[in-house]
C-alpha cells in the first residue's frame, strides 16, 4: 500500500513541485495539499496521511505551530523543510522540539544540481520518515529484555544498576534522524561538574551544528560548543562535531580535536565513525561511546575499533529510537555492550563518570 503524504507550502509552485515528484514514486500517493498550517491541521484529521511535509513562513497558522497542534490532536510523522542558514536552523530546530522528524533544505540545489538525484533524496527521506517508531507527545515505556548486565542493587528508591568501576577519559556520543531531540534529553541529564569531556557528532548541515551547540549550552549544566580546530578536551565540556567537516581526537597537549575536511568518499560529514575510530587510537580502553537514533550505518565501524580497544559500546534500545538503523547495525554486529533506553541514558552516563 502506498505511503500517503500530506503536502503542505504557502507556495502554489513549490506545492506542485513536491506534488509531481512524490507521485513519480509509485510508493507515495498524494492525498491532499494544504496551504497554510489551520488548513494542515484539518486536512490530517480529515485524511489521515502517513508522512506531512512543511514548511515553516505560512499564512494563517506558522508551520512550528502547526506540527504542535498536530502533535497534540493527531501525532502525525511530519518532514520540515528549511532554508540552509542561522536563522533557518534555530526555525528547524524549534520545528524538532515540536515533534517534527526530520528536515530538508527547501532549495534544491542546496541537495543536488541533478534533478534526479533530488527526486530521489526527497522520495527516500519521506519513505524513512514514514517508517519512524513514532509516537508524538507520549512517553516511551521500556519492556523488560532479558539481557545479561550487572546484578542490580535494591534501594528504597528503587532499583540502582552498579557503576562497571571502569575509568571513563571520554565519552563519545554519535547520532543522526532524531538525534537532536535524543541528544537533548541525555545531555540535561548530566551534572556541572561532569568529571570528563565529551565528543559528539550529529549528522547536521554546516549552518545547523553552531545554532544547535548554541541550543545545548543554553539548557544543560555542562558547556556545549561547536568544536574548532585545536579546541582541548576539558571535563564538562561537550564539542560537537561542526557540519561539513570530520572530527578526529588528536591525543597531543593533554588531548584536543582536530577538525578536518575529510575524504569525499565518505558519506557523512561529520562521521561517527571517524571520530569513533580516533578515539579508540588516543584512549584505548577508556572510552564510552554512545550510539543513538539515526538511519545508516555510521558508527558500526568505529564501534568496533572501540570494542577491539577495550572500551564501551552503549545503544539506544529500538523502542526508544526514531530510527533504530544506527544502533541495530551495532546490536546486529554484536558490539553492544548494553541498550538502553533514551530516558536513562543521561542518567547512567552520569552514575559512569565519576
Amino acid at each position: 500500500m502506498p505511503i500517503k503524504v500530506l503536502v503542505v507550502d504557502d507556495s502554489g509552485f513549490f506545492r506542485r513541485r513536491l506534488v509531481e515528484i512524490f507521485e513519480s514514486d509509485s510508493r507515495l500517493i498524494v492525498v491532499g495539499t494544504a496551504s497554510n498550517g489551520r488548513e494542515a491541521i484539518d486536512k490530517v484529521q480529515s485524511l489521515s496521511p502517513d508522512v506531512v511535509t512543511m514548511d515553516y513562513e505560512m499564512p494563517i497558522l506558522d508551520g512550528i505551530a502547526a506540527v504542535s497542534s498536530i502533535m497534540k490532536n493527531k501525532p502525525t510523522p511530519v518532514l520540515m523543510f528549511s532554508s540552509l542558514t542561522h536563522e533557518g536552523a534555530k526555525i528547524t530546530l524549534d520545528a524538532l522540539e515540536a515533534g517534527a522528524v526530520d528536515f530538508m533544505p527547501k532549495n534544491f540545489e542546496d541537495i543536488s544540481r541533478d534533478s534526479e538525484m533530488v527526486r530521489r533524496a526527497l522520495v527516500d527521506r519521506v519513505l524513512v520518515v514514514a517508517r519512524t517508531r513514532f509516537s508524538g507527545n507520549q512517553r516511551y515505556v521500556e519492556p523488560p529484555r532479558p539481557r545479561e548486565a550487572p546484578k542490580p542493587i535494591v534501594t528504597e528508591r528503587g532499583v540502582i544498576i552498579p557503576r562497571s568501576r571502569k575509568r571513563v577519559s571520554l565519552v563519545a556520543i554519535g547520532t543522526s534522524t532524531g538525534g537532536p531531540m535524543a541528544l537533548q534529553a541525555v545531555l540535561t541529564k548530566l551534572p556541572k561538574n561532569f568529571a570528563a569531556p565529551l565528543v559528539l557528532v550529529q549528522h547536521m548541515p554546516a549552518a545547523f551544528t553552531g545554532a544547535f551547540a548554541d541550543r545545548l549550552n543554553n539548557i544543560c549544566q555542562i558547556t556545549v560548543k561547536e568544536a574548532k580546530d585545536g579546541d582541548r578536551l576539558q571535563a564538562g565540556v561537550a564539542l560537537l562535531a561542526p557540519g561539513g567537516k570530520q572530527m578526529m581526537i588528536d591525543p597531543r597537549n593533554g588531548g584536543c580535536v582536530r577538525i578536518l575536511d575529510g575524504d569525499e568518499r565518505l558519506n557523512y560529514k561529520p562521521s561517527v565513525d571517524v571520530t569513533f575510530g580516533s578515539a579508540s587510537k588516543c584512549y584505548p580502553g577508556k572510552v564510552l561511546s554512545v550510539v543513538m537514533t539515526g538511519m545508516g550505518v555510521d558508527g558500526r565501524d568505529g564501534a568496533r575499533m572501540l570494542k577491539n580497544s577495550g572500551s564501551r559500546v552503549w545503544i539506544q534500545s529500538e523502542e526508544s529510537c526514531v530510527i533504530y538503523g544506527m544502533p541495530m547495525a551495532i546490536e546486529k554486529a554484536n558490539l553492544a555492550d548494553e541498550i538502553i533506553h533514551l530516558d536513562h541514558i543521561g542518567e547512567r552516563i552520569a552514575r559512569e563518570v565519576v
